[in-house]
């Protein structure tokens, strides 16, 4: 029954033995030296100014997630619009179309929440 399924399952094992023998044999053939500069971050061959850990405004990831949403919604929008066509003759075109419209109105409420609780106003 799940003999179709033997050559990926041979493949991920093959694969995954491979990856283990690389780390056990880099691990013992390898040099351990413990040196300061190992600790540093590298920055172009200069020496780091500063610290690496900042604290960044909430407001950047907001950007980065609504982004997200919308390059998101932007896919499935041209993924339909391309398929629109074979499902308008399959004569199920104005369901279809009905369910790209609700999709696209909660993404609009969903804007309108997030605009009037402030969540778009970088200044807060």
């Amino acid at each position: 029954m799940l003999e179709p399924y033997l050559p990926i399952l041979l493949l991920v094992g093959i694969t995954a033995a491979f990856g283990v023998v690389n780390v056990v044999v880099s691990d013992l053939l390898g040099g351990h030296r413990a040196v300061v500069s190992k600790g540093n971050s590298y920055e172009c061959g200069m020496a780091p100014e500063g610290s690496a850990r900042l604290r960044l405004s909430i407001h950047f990831y907001l950007v980065a997630v609504l982004f997200i949403l919308f390059d998101v919604e932007s896919v499935f929008l041209v993924l339909w619009a391309v398929a629109a066509k074979s499902f308008s003759a399959a004569g199920v075109g104005a369901l279809v179309f009905a369910e790209i419209l609700v999709f696209v109105g909660l993404l609009l409420a969903a804007l309108v929440y997030v605009w009037r609780k402030g969540g778009l106003q970088w200044d807060r």
